[in-house]
Parts: C-alpha cells; sequence; structure tokens
C-alpha cells in the first residue's frame, strides 16, 4: 500500500464508527470547503487543507510524502523521538521498517488535538443529554485543552523521523471511534446486569485480559461490584477526557455506569457526587483494542506489523 492510502482507510473507518453519524460529518466537511473558499479569497496560507477531507485533526501523516510503497509498519501506542531512533537502530540490524505509525498524536495532529472534542457533545446526546447542554458544558473543556497544547514540543518526534528519513504518521480518532463502537456494542450484547458481571465481559476481551496480567487491566473506581450497573455509556473516543461537569448531566440522563480509558481526579469527585460507577478499563488496552482493529484491515492488504510502546497486537481475521 502506498502511505497515502493507509492514511485514507483511517480516515474513512474512523468517519464510518464515529458517533456523530455521516450526515453530521458530511456537514462539517461542507462547512471546512466553505471556509476554505472564504479564505482563498483573501489569503489560505495557514488553512490546513486535510480538513477538506478528513474531519479527525490529530490524524496525520507527520512526515512523508504519501507516495512511499508500505509493507511493514513500526506502531506503537506512543511513538517518540526514542521509538523513532529504536526503529533507525532496528533497521540497521536488518529489520524492514518503512512507516513509524503512532497513536497519540504527534507534531500538528498534537497540537489541534482540541479540534476533535467536539464530537464528544453526540457522545452525550447520544446518552440522552440534550445536544445544547453538551456542547455547553464542552467549550470551557476545549479551551482549556486548546492552552495545555500550547506549551508542547509539538515537533520533536517528527523532527526525529525527518532527520533519520522515517515516514511516520498518527492515527488517533479514528482508532479510538472503532473501540468506542466495538465495545459499546460487545457490551450491549451480552448485556451484564452487575458490575462484577460488566467487569468479568470486559476481561474477555484479550487486550484486557492481557492487560490485567500486566497489572494494568480494567478496575472499577468508582460503585460497588456486588451493585447493578444500570444503562452503560462507554466514553473512549474524543482526543481526551471531557467535562466534568457531565457526570451531573449523565446522572439526570439515566446513565448508571461509564467505562472509560482513564479518570482524571476531578471527574472522579463529580462521578462519585452524582452516584456514577466508573470503571477504567485500561489506557493502553483500550488503545491497543482500537488500534488493532485498524492494523487487522492493513494486515488483510498484505502489510506486516511490528508491535511496540505498548501495543498488545490481538488480531482477529
Amino acid at each position: 500500500m502506498k502511505l497515502n492510502e493507509i492514511y485514507e482507510l483511517a480516515v474513512k473507518l474512523g468517519i464510518e464508527k464515529d458517533v456523530r453519524g455521516i450526515e453530521e460529518i458530511n456537514r462539517l466537511l461542507a462547512k471546512n470547503r466553505k471556509d476554505f473558499e472564504r479564505a482563498e479569497a483573501k489569503d489560505s496560507t495557514f488553512f490546513d487543507r486535510e480538513t477538506l477531507t478528513n474531519p479527525f485533526s490529530d490524524t496525520r501523516i507527520l512526515y512523508g510524502t504519501g507516495e512511499e510503497d508500505i509493507t511493514t509498519i513500526f506502531c506503537g501506542v506512543d511513538m517518540e523521538a526514542p521509538e523513532i531512533i529504536l526503529a533507525d537502530r532496528l533497521r540497521e540490524k536488518g529489520q524492514r521498517i518503512d512507516l513509524v505509525m503512532a497513536h497519540h498524536p504527534e507534531g500538528q495532529a498534537q497540537a489541534a488535538l482540541y479540534g476533535v472534542m467536539e464530537l464528544q457533545a453526540d457522545l452525550l446526546l447520544k446518552a440522552g443529554i440534550p445536544v445544547n447542554v453538551a456542547e455547553g458544558i464542552m467549550n470551557s473543556r476545549i479551551s482549556e485543552v486548546r492552552r495545555n497544547m500550547m506549551s508542547l514540543n509539538h515537533q520533536r518526534a517528527v523532527d526525529a523521523a525527518r532527520l533519520l528519513d522515517i515516514p511516520f504518521m498518527c492515527v488517533h480518532t479514528p482508532a479510538d471511534n472503532l473501540v468506542n463502537d466495538y465495545l459499546q456494542g460487545y457490551i450491549d450484547d451480552r448485556k451484564p446486569q452487575y458490575l462484577e458481571e460488566l467487569l468479568e465481559v470486559l476481561v474477555e476481551i484479550p487486550e484486557y485480559r492481557q492487560a490485567k496480567l500486566l497489572k494494568a487491566g480494567p478496575e472499577l473506581v468508582v460503585g460497588d461490584k456486588k451493585k447493578r450497573a444500570g444503562r452503560i455509556l462507554v466514553d473512549m473516543t474524543g482526543g481526551t477526557s471531557g467535562s466534568a461537569d457531565m457526570y451531573e448531566k449523565l446522572e439526570t440522563a439515566g446513565i448508571g455506569t461509564v467505562i472509560r480509558m482513564h479518570l482524571l481526579e476531578k471527574h472522579l469527585e463529580q462521578a462519585k457526587k452524582h452516584h456514577i460507577n466508573v470503571i477504567v478499563a485500561g489506557h493502553m488496552a483500550s488503545d491497543s483494542l482500537g488500534l488493532n482493529l485498524f492494523l487487522d484491515q492493513l494486515e488483510l492488504r498484505g502489510i506486516s506489523i511490528i508491535p511496540a510502546s505498548g501495543l498488545i497486537r490481538v488480531r482477529r481475521v
């Protein structure tokens, strides 16, 4: 496959599993096209043309022309400068590596991470929270994340890839959309009634079972495992943690349990206050599940995968 084909497939699969739905995605892309037309009339120098076809600001080809032939990918959750150097070292030892693929964004994709957070409003809408309320509680959190991103050295890993001439890309929200959709469907099919049963259902999944063996698997952090789970919401997409204000709204909407990759302390406090059970499924395990669902599609197309940096590689095809 060409590098561009891998990138386009990631975007395509991410759109298919996005909680916003294809109609909303098309409206977003149409708005971006109109914004570009207005920018062209003045100065489009700084307009990100990838937004005309890609609704995920945290997924990009970071180094490479896109025309590179890719047969072997060195892939992991966090692929930063040390992993880029490791890829070069493995090449020196005779291992073919055509592309380094990260899950967590680097470079411009990291700087623009906040851009995907708006989809969390649609996740809350799906849970039963009115869209105006969902969008309202997300605004301040999106601004906070945008400010936090400003202090980071975004280009560090990208510069390492450029200096070593190794194609580099990241696939973030598309993979998170895949795990969110897969896990919500998996749980809905099994209909666990009690939190203890829900934990057992999660550990049926190989990535979570392996993470449990590594002391990083699913844990109930708010609630009593002998109690009932109620309505279960999987919340694993949208860039990063959303607003802690959502727990009050989730209580009103009738959500009993939220499953997350990780949990900020202020989220923990609000979940306790509003009697929302919370299971932290595990960050690396959840990211691995999302990546694996994408990587399986690449393997079907003849790509070899070398897992690294926290990726628990499990094949489903």
